[in-house]
């Protein structure tokens, strides 16, 4: 039986959050009974992060499972984003865990109970350090490999809860041989580690929700097989909407020369679209044209002449879309202009302002672009 991409993906996914459900479940049995026989309250907080773990891998099938249904007339962008509210779930989940362990780390602060350790708990829980470091590569190596921030996520909490069992271990030992207990204070350190790690993991996905651009590699290499074409003269304004991981639309400006006949520019976009989706796996939903002159040689020139002029203001990082109407005296074109200004807006007046006390006789059509970090 042959599987799609995207069914293999999804059952990688499903197997390798099983594994983890079973290795988590395993590990919160055995470190819940060592923390109730030694009144271990660092112990007792990593068995329960261990439940939250397995829990996080039950959220992880749940959305991919749903993330994988077929689009319809409500979404016809299909459910693809349904694992980053899973991601977001996940990291709600560790703020969580995070939030109650502090406030039971204070409590013991305020009134300590002495711990009693065994050779045998100890042994225990230095095997679970070594299971969860060896899960939680196995987890994140995989999450990256199929790009799910979902399995990243629960490999990234794995590696984390690896230092936790370690700390807590180290705690145990130098109770044993010293007689000093850190337990509720490594709890307490353990319980903000986790929240930082909780706010991390919530900013990261909120940002995909929001919309972030697309990935620069990805971008330049749809822009590398866009200017193949013969026709293509540059590739500029590639916007990628994200509906999930590796599920993108998206548009593109293409500069042809002015000469291109209707028909054929009807041909090429259609190709354009085709090939991009064969090698990139993203849908282009339309294809704009900014048109070169070919009946004026002084455009040529004067296009060099007016770029070199926007590129000599700060932030003022690419032009393109230049055309150049001799009888009208009419130039227009579109400005990239970086982020990184105070004020987008004020670049563009000050660039339209420069250009129109050199050339008095010329209009000025300017569209700001955006950066979308290639550049």
């Amino acid at each position: 039986m042959q599987y799609s991409e995207a069914e293999k993906r999804s059952k990688i996914i499903v197997h390798t959050s099983v594994i983890g459900i079973l290795a988590n479940v395993f590990l919160a049995t055995f470190k819940a009974v060592i923390g109730v026989i030694s009144h271990s309250i660092a112990i007792t907080l990593d068995a329960v992060n261990n439940l939250s773990d397995a829990l996080s891998s039950v959220i992880t099938i749940i959305g991919t499972k749903l993330a994988g249904r077929e689009s319809d007339k409500k979404h016809p962008f299909g459910y693809g984003r349904i694992e980053y509210l899973s991601s977001l779930i996940i990291a709600a989940i560790v703020l969580y865990a995070g939030l109650t362990s502090l406030v039971e780390s204070i409590k013991k602060i305020v009134n300590p109970s002495t711990p009693e350790y065994s050779a045998i708990s100890l042994i225990i829980v230095g095997v679970a350090v070594l299971v969860k470091i060896g899960l939680g590569l196995y987890v994140k190596k995989t999450g990256e490999k199929v790009n799910s921030d979902s399995l990243v996520n629960s490999g990234k909490d794995a590696l984390l809860d690896s230092v936790i069992s370690s700390a807590t271990l180290v705690a145990a030992l130098i109770y044993v041989f010293s007689g000093l207990s850190l337990e509720a204070f490594l709890g307490a350190v353990i319980s903000v580690v986790i929240i930082k790690a909780g706010f991390e993991m919530l900013s990261e996905t909120v940002s995909k929700l929001l919309g972030e651009p697309g990935d620069v590699e990805l971008i330049k290499e749809i822009k590398k097989t866009v200017c193949t074409f013969p026709e293509v003269k540059g590739a500029y304004d590639l916007i990628l909407h994200n509906y999930g991981p590796d599920k993108y639309n998206g548009s593109i400006h293409i500069e042809l020369e002015d000469s291109c006949s209707v028909s054929r520019l009807d041909e090429l976009t259609r190709e354009i679209m085709i090939d991009v989706y064969k090698k990139h796996q993203v849908i282009l939903t339309a294809v704009g044209v900014y048109s070169i002159n070919t009946q004026d040689s002084e455009a040529a020139k004067f296009r060099k002449e007016i770029s070199k002029r926007v590129l000599s203001h700060e932030y003022a990082k690419q032009v393109h879309g230049f055309y150049y109407n001799k009888s009208e005296k009419a130039v227009r074109f579109d400005v990239v202009i970086s982020f990184d200004a105070d004020s987008r807006q004020a670049v563009l007046e000050d660039i339209r302002k420069d250009l129109s006390q050199e050339y008095p006789e010329y209009s000025f059509s300017m569209a700001m672009d955006m950066d979308y970090g290639e550049i």
